[in-house]
Formats: C-alpha cells, structure tokens, sequence
C-alpha cells in the first residue's frame, strides 16, 4: 500500500463518491474520443489574446512556472540542477502547439509539483504515468470524461490542494535571514488581502 500514491486513492475514492451521488452521469457515458479539429484564428483574436493574456500572464508565468520549479525541484531534489531553459522551452511548446487544438493555457507550476511530491511522486516516471492515463481516458471517453470529473466532490480537491499547500510552505524553513523572512511575509499578507498576486510581488 506504501507504494500506491495517495492521491490516486484519493481520485478513485472521489470518483465513486461522484456516481454515488449522481447516478445519472454512468447512463449518460459514450465511449469514444471526440471529435478534433485546428481552430482557426483572426487577427483580432491574436491582438486580443496578446494583449490581455500574454502580456499580463508572462510575468506570472516566467515567476511561477520557470523560477519556482526550478528552486523547489533543487530544494526536494538536491543535486539534480534543472534547466529553466529547457523549462521554458517545454512551456512554450505545449501552448504554441496545444493552443491549435483548443487546448487551455498551462504550464508547470510549483503547486503541481509540490502536490506531485507530496502525494508519492520521487521521479518523471510519475508524470509520464499521468500524461498516459489522461491521453488513454480521453481517447476512451471522450467530452463525457468532463461530465464525470465535473461531479468530483470538491472537498476532496480542497484537502488535497491543503496538503500541497503545506509542502510549498515546508520550502520557507531555508529562509536563512530575518529580511527574507519579512519579505515573504509581505508579499503573502498583500496577495491574501487584496486577492491580488500582481500587488504582492
């Protein structure tokens, strides 16, 4: 049991939890992947998506998914440096190429990989795993893979973002100086009340 990753029990668990508590979604299940097609966009919508997504998210981006990876990957895996180049590269490749086929904006995050880390994860390989499972449960389910994850109990998202939380947390006891510490503490005070992470930082 040691070696099973706690929240694909977790996951399991919530999903009997979703038929339980609404039946209907088993009936409503087709099989088959759906249909896929290149979206085609206008100049207008390139203008409008650079605008108001690329420009105000890069920032963010760059901090959250390049930055943070890279110094909690070599804080939970000393020794093993990753490349915020290859990092970055690996961002921009999957929403360059996603982006045709629909696909929402996203990148690696440290929250993923803390959550990873804290429910089991120790090397690429669980990763890999995920990418193969989803890939198979869509090509299998298709659109009725969002009616049955739409069901999900979100109490069970929200201890298991709790918990990922914490072993983000658990990064700050190498703050070294009382100034790092302060700062910190700013910036997370700021982000909380005024739900505004552009202010914190």
């Amino acid at each position: 049991m040691a070696l099973l990753p706690t929240a694909l029990v977790i996951f399991f668990f919530g999903i009997i939890v979703a038929f339980i508590k609404r039946p209907k979604v088993l009936s409503d299940i087709k099989f088959g992947p759906s249909s896929m097609h290149v979206v085609q966009f206008s100049r207008h919508a390139w203008k409008e998506g650079f605008v108001k997504g690329t420009i105000p998210q890069l920032p963010l981006t760059v901090l959250n998914s390049v930055i943070s990876v890279c110094k909690l990957s070599s804080d939970l895996f000393p020794g093993k440096e990753l490349s915020a180049i290859l990092v970055s590269m690996t961002v921009g490749i999957m929403n360059v190429v996603g982006c045709w086929f629909g696909a929402v904006p996203s990148c690696h995050g440290a929250g993923g990989l803390a959550a990873h880390y804290k429910f089991g994860g120790r090397s690429g390989g669980c990763v890999a795993f995920l990418g193969v499972a989803k890939l198979g449960l869509d090509l299998a389910l298709g659109t009725s893979l969002v009616k049955i994850l739409s069901q999900f109990p979100i109490g069970f998202l929200g201890v298991m973002l709790f918990f990922a939380g914490i072993e983000l947390t658990m990064t700050s006891r190498k703050l070294s100086s009382v100034e790092d510490s302060f700062v910190m503490l700013i910036c997370t005070v700021v982000s909380l009340v005024g739900s505004d992470t552009v202010l914190g930082f």
